[in-house]
């Protein structure tokens, strides 16, 4: 059986046949993958002995739990996260892309993804079809990037950028 946030445990799943919820996406998770992954995201850097110390299991236990973890992409990685403010990056920005035909779209991607301001991409629905996240020096650089880089793409029709003017909390995905 399957929770509300389409986790599912692993003897659950070997018990169940094979249904329309198997197939959502969601990976299989018992109660140590999810004791691990807690104690990884509140310290990316915490020892795998310390975290089987916490778990009651042995360091290889964890190390194969975490090997899976990333293998069935539950873990898409581990990183150091910059300040943009303390390496210069003053502006902070999310920019709503109109294209001119939805068929552009992959070709208007891999422009983007040559322009190194651009940190995220998202496919969307509604107003947009395309909606980045930018960060830039300055209002100046700003105005570079999106008038000489972004706007000079084929296949974009328009743009429409908000400014952040501070980002007041980001977390992760919070897992219960």
């Amino acid at each position: 059986m399957a929770d509300e946030n389409n986790i599912q445990l692993d003897e659950e799943l070997e018990a169940e046949p094979r249904s329309y919820k198997q197939y959502d996406g969601a990976a299989r998770l018992d109660a140590l993958d999810k004791k691990i992954l807690k104690l990884i995201m509140g310290n990316a850097r915490i020892a795998f002995l310390e975290v089987a110390r916490m778990c009651g299991v042995s360091g290889a236990a964890i190390h194969q739990r975490v090997q899976r973890l990333i293998n069935i992409g539950v873990i898409k990685g581990s990183e150091f996260v910059l300040s943009p403010t303390k390496i210069g990056y003053q502006t902070c920005a999310f920019i709503g892309v109109f294209l001119k035909e939805a068929g552009s779209f992959n070709q208007v991607v891999a422009a983007m993804e040559k322009i190194p301001e651009i940190v995220e991409c998202h496919y969307t629905t509604g107003r947009y079809a395309i909606f980045i996240k930018i960060y830039a020096r300055s209002n100046e650089h700003m105005k570079h990037v999106l008038s000489d880089c972004i706007q000079q793409i084929p296949g974009i029709a328009s743009t429409e950028t908000i400014i952040s003017l501070e980002e007041t909390f980001k977390r992760q995905i919070v897992l219960e």
